[in-house]
């Protein structure tokens, strides 16, 4: 077993507190993201999970054994890093043995792991050249090599593919998916980047100010935020939220916007009415809004302030009263600046926000 188990772990640093008393779970062979902005804390607690940080709080279990005042040699973890730091001085060989090297391993071993290694990241043909002639995700693919090549119980990896440029990125992400689903180690993976987390993640855990916001798989932190700030934070183009006042008439409940009248479902109303404070967010992804050249009686009255063909499709900024949302329309829709349009939101793909939290109302 290689369970990760943090139990209120706290970094500080100063008086600034880097992570807040973070508890989380990573199941044995699950691939895990930590998601969040810059100086969330997010690589902080990777580094106190490798023994890089001493925790100033808290308790940190790799499988059963309590590794929290242990050096990171005797977690049985390998980490990869953001800058590669790969030996320039040795061979792509000798950069992957390193670590095999460091543990006494027998010399038939080590070239047997090496080029095991070497051969899931495609590059046993690069064993004897230096890095100085690779290219950057030639390089990472060494640092990658070198850290599966202990067999660690544990797989750490801080924003490894951030310094590669955005094809070289999109190839890397789908090599990691593939390796990592091969070697089946429990995994920790660090990242601002949404797109690597959503398309690489069995969970992910998003961070804000040094705390985890909501820990969920990559479907349910799209399609059903936490709050405010993972919805405002996950998607191109992130979720939009409008501003609506709710009202019961005729013992239906109504929610007012700036731009019109929205009715909710039956299960979100019976939701609504039980809000003291009668202020919400709207919360709505681009995709589920359904943009009408005509008026219709379930649609709020918007103005194209701006139109962005894609090829796949067009991104719209609109104007809906005193907001501005984005919409996606099919590439071949006809719309064109200062046109009038009419936004129609599916009614099942509404999350319902309180103003004053920012916390999602769900049943």
């Amino acid at each position: 077993m290689a369970e990760i188990r943090l139990k209120g772990v706290r970094k500080t640093f100063g008086k600034v507190v880097a992570v807040q008393d973070v508890d989380l779970t990573v199941h044995d062979r699950e691939f895990v993201v930590l998601l969040g902005p810059s100086g969330c804390g997010k690589t902080t607690l990777l580094r106190c999970i490798a023994g890089l940080e001493q925790v100033d709080k808290g308790r940190v279990f790799i499988g059963e054994q309590d590794v929290t005042d242990l050096p990171p040699r005797r977690r049985q973890i390998a980490m990869v890093f953001q800058n590669y730091a790969v030996f320039p001085h040795l061979t792509v060989f000798e950069n992957i043995a390193f670590g095999l090297r460091m543990q006494r391993k027998p010399d038939s071993e080590i070239e047997m792991r090496v080029k095991a290694a070497a051969e899931l990241l495609h590059i046993e043909e690069l064993l004897k050249r230096y890095p100085a002639q690779l290219s950057g995700g030639q390089r990472q693919r060494v640092a990658v090599a070198r850290a599966i090549a202990v067999q660690p119980q544990v797989l750490l990896m801080d924003e490894p593919l951030s310094n590669l440029d955005a094809l070289l990125r999109l190839e890397m992400r789908a090599e990691l998916k593939r390796l990592l689903r091969e070697i089946q180690s429990t995994t920790l993976y660090v990242t601002h980047d949404q797109v690597e987390a959503l398309s690489l993640g069995d969970r992910i855990a998003v961070m804000r100010d040094g705390q985890i916001i909501q820990y969920d798989t990559p479907l349910n932190i799209y399609d059903k935020p936490a709050d405010v700030f993972v919805g405002g934070f996950i998607g191109n183009p992130p979720m939009n939220f409008i501003e609506g006042q709710v009202r019961v008439e005729d013992d239906k409940v109504k929610v007012l916007t700036s731009g019109g009248e929205i009715e909710p479902t039956p299960e979100d109303g019976a939701i609504l009415r039980k809000l003291k404070d009668n202020r919400v967010l709207i919360g709505i992804r681009a995709e589920n809004i359904e943009a009408l050249p005509t008026s219709a009686p379930d649609a709020l009255e918007a103005t194209v302030l701006v139109v962005e063909p894609l090829g796949s499709h067009n991104l719209l900024t609109m104007q809906v009263g005193d907001e501005r949302i984005k919409v996606t329309t099919r590439a071949d829709f006809k719309v064109q600046t200062g046109q009038h349009l009419w936004l129609r939101l599916k009614a099942d793909k509404i999350r319902w926000m309180d103003k004053a939290s920012g916390r999602a109302l769900y049943a």
